[in-house]
């Protein structure tokens, strides 16, 4: 479960299908500001997220959380789904932009989405480094 939350720290890059090393390095350093944490305290966990089944607007499971993942660059949230097989074996990995999702307290809908065009997507791939 560690992995996967400090994996949210690591960038990609969907036009390769890799995610880069780091990001630390460029980052310009921004100042410190007041969070309002009553606002936050209404988001969602990324620990409650992960594992997640996906559905369709039909009903449908069709994926599961598998992974959220930060850009390097421009901070945009994606998830990794898991599509396919069966417990774990055979399944693919895909990687989503996460405002494609409408996250509700007890569910997670890709709303025209099907396993179909999921498994169609460009596999994704952890870096190695």
């Amino acid at each position: 479960m560690n992995r996967k939350i400090i994996s949210m720290a690591a960038g990609l890059a969907l036009s390769v299908g890799s995610v880069a090393p780091a990001f630390a390095a460029d980052l310009t350093p921004q100042p410190v500001s007041a969070v309002n944490v009553t606002q936050l305290a209404d988001g969602y966990r990324s620990s409650k997220l992960v594992g997640a089944a996906v559905k369709n607007s039909a009903g449908d499971s069709i994926g599961k959380i598998d992974d959220l993942i930060v850009s390097r660059n421009d901070k945009v949230l994606y998830a990794v789904l898991s599509v396919g097989g069966f417990l774990g074996i055979g399944s693919k990995l895909v990687a989503v932009p996460y405002t494609s999702l409408e996250v509700g307290k007890d569910n997670l809908v890709l709303p025209s989405g099907t396993k179909e065009q999921l498994k169609a997507l460009p596999e994704f791939k952890y870096a190695t480094s």
